[in-house]
């Protein structure tokens, strides 16, 4: 096309500075414009002195020549872009055989260096549209051992391509010289690790690194002593791959615990990862009071470390001592708001007896008492909104007035806004209907008041009574022995005891809103006027003629076969308020039955029963 640019230019349709960018356009047929993007040349037109452009979203575009060679650059034929747009299905079989090749493709095609991201970005979903973070993670485990690539420990940093070839050991091995400070050396030595299997003199390399290490351990033991565990771990890992003996007078991982170093902060500086070999090493270090120490650090550390910690003291057997110090601390109401959202985290049947309703009083106390920390945290807070069993859990073993007050708690508590806290309130009364009149002051004096005989109250609270002192703990521990039988999934005792949970805690539910609303009485001072609660009503049924009787007492006195009947029956509610004389109807088993009211007068008590001093629930 060179000498048809030429002759362009002869004529005036370009300028001949122009010329070589048209002609590299020509040549490669590929181009990139910096807000269209990647484009190919459909055809150049001479006669009018312009390109033919398929753009990604402006295909069939057409520009001018000179503004072309003003506005793109060429993208050579073996660029990663060009090679996708002539040959899509040949990278995807690059990718399936030879990812290496593919990899140093995208790469040499941005300068020979690219990161993962910019790799991903230009392959993902056009080349590989499977799996990808499987496909990168295999490619990249090849390029590090490919002589050809670095591979940067971070994933933000470019993958380099060169010529010339470094094995992996060279290539390890010089970064670890070059890293500056024992935290950067552990981490060159642990991508060494990593890659041990892949090393040509694993103990020259070990031998090396060991040295280096122990020097820089010693200097940072007391200034830096999480720096210094990290690099001891890795150093016995390496001399462990290599074989080779502990030098005499190296420090051990004992050595950091023997200077006083506080737990709690040591662990919070380390990685996750590492939490449990540290903690192994502390009880080697302190095997007579090391489970004390452990105690006392929960309440100071992330719910992350103190699932650790927790996790340590349970495999030691040390579970009812952990308990107890988690229980004293929710007691006291000082349990940090970490060590409790641990406790919300890993909540299980094995701490049945800790989570109850004093949990959430002192989550309360513990978000208030955030709200003057230097470095407030909102997880516990947030925890508690997104778990939408977790409340529910922690009230169903309360009574209705501890209940009660918890709502008055958490409607005072400024850890929630005004929406969190209708949608923790609408939580309790989905469990305890009773709590909406605490909560909106709208229920009327009809729904909450029940008039019960002072006979069926005390049988109400007798059983309430028992379910909470009796049937619930009894139920606890019936889950507590079918837990500990094994595999939850094919445990049969354990799913039969929890179904039984869900009925009691239903019937305790249920009890604490019958007994909120209920108010005893003798029925005595009745007027007969009328049918009322605590008459007798005498009448004929119409269409048998037969006379019959209805004693109407309270809510919860129903004997039909000697004719008492609760108010809230079908009966009684046709003759409330009626007189001697009036007919009425009412459905009695799918019958109509028509009544005339003959007489009425008050129901007699036997021997008043005294009201018992409230042991339940009361409004």
């Amino acid at each position: 096309m060179r000498e048809e640019f030429e002759k362009m230019a002869a004529a005036g349709k370009v300028d001949r500075h122009h010329i070589e960018a048209l002609v590299q356009l020509a040549d490669t047929g590929f181009c990139m414009h910096r807000s269209w993007g990647f484009g190919r040349i459909k055809t150049v037109d001479t006669v009018f002195a312009r390109f033919m452009i398929d753009f990604d979203s402006k295909a069939g575009h057409t520009m001018d020549l000179a503004f072309a060679a003003e506005s793109l650059k060429a993208i050579p034929k073996d660029h990663i872009l060009a090679r996708k747009a002539a040959d899509l299905e040949g990278l995807r079989q690059m990718a399936a055989t030879q990812p290496l090749d593919l990899v140093k493709l995208v790469v040499i095609s941005y300068g020979g260096k690219a990161t993962a991201e910019q790799i991903q970005h230009v392959l993902v979903p056009s080349v590989i549209h499977d799996d990808w973070k499987k496909w990168w993670d295999a490619a990249r485990r090849e390029l590090k051992k490919d002589g050809h690539f670095q591979v940067p420990l971070k994933k933000t940093e470019p993958i380099i391509y060169q010529v010339k070839e470094v094995s992996l050991q060279d290539r390890l091995m010089e970064e670890f010289r070059a890293a500056k400070g024992l935290k950067a050396r552990v981490s060159a030595a642990n991508e060494l690790h990593k890659n041990a299997s892949d090393l040509a003199d694993k103990a020259a390399a070990a031998t090396e690194i060991i040295a280096a290490l122990n020097v820089e351990i010693a200097s940072h033991q007391r200034t830096q002593p999480s720096v210094a565990l990290e690099g001891i771990f890795i150093r016995d890992d390496i001399r462990e791959i290599a074989g080779l003996p502990p030098a005499e007078d190296e420090l051990a991982s004992t050595a950091i615990w023997g200077q006083d170093a506080k737990l709690g902060p040591l662990l919070e500086e380390l990685p996750a990862s590492k939490h449990r070999r540290a903690l192994e090493t502390f009880k080697t270090a302190h095997p007579e009071n090391w489970h004390t120490s452990l105690q006392i650090a929960l309440n100071g550390v992330s719910a992350k470390v103190c699932h650790e910690l927790a996790g340590l003291l349970i495999q030691e057997g040390k579970m009812q001592q952990l308990k107890e110090a988690v229980a004293r601390l929710i007691s006291y109401h000082t349990a940090s708001s970490e060590m409790l959202l641990w406790l919300a985290k890993d909540r299980n049947d094995s701490f049945a007896d800790i989570l109850g309703p004093e949990v959430f009083r002192a989550m309360l106390t513990a978000m208030e008492r955030d709200q003057f920390n230097e470095r407030r945290s909102n997880r516990l807070r947030d925890f508690i909104l997104d778990d939408q069993q977790l409340l529910v859990e922690l009230i169903g073993s309360a009574d209705f007035e501890v209940i009660k007050d918890l709502t008055r708690a958490l409607q005072l508590s400024p850890s929630f806004d005004d929406m969190d806290k209708r949608s923790l309130l609408a939580r309790i009364v989905k469990s305890y209907p009773a709590i909406q009149s605490l909560i909106s002051g709208d229920q009327t004096k009809q729904e909450a008041t029940l008039l019960v005989s002072w006979e069926s109250l005390e049988r109400r609270k007798n059983e309430y009574r028992e379910m909470v002192e009796k049937k619930i703990p009894a139920n606890s521990k019936e889950i507590a022995i079918a837990r500990s039988y094994g595999d939850l999934r094919e445990n049969h005792e354990y799913k039969a005891a929890k179904e039984m949970q869900k009925l009691l805690m239903r019937r305790k539910a249920d009890l604490e809103t019958q007994l909120v609303r209920a108010r005893g009485t003798d029925f005595v001072g009745s007027r007969t006027d009328v049918a009322g609660i605590g008459t007798i009503v005498h009448t004929t049924d119409l269409t048998t003629n037969q006379q019959e009787q209805f004693t109407v007492l309270g809510a919860w006195d129903s004997e039909p076969e000697k004719g008492i009947v609760s108010y809230l029956s079908p009966v009684a509610q046709a003759v409330l308020n009626h007189k001697i004389g009036d007919e009425v109807e009412f459905e009695l088993h799918g019958v109509l039955h028509r009544h005339r009211l003959d007489a009425i007068q008050a129901f007699i008590p036997p021997a008043a029963v005294p009201a018992p001093a409230a042991s339940a629930p009361q409004g």
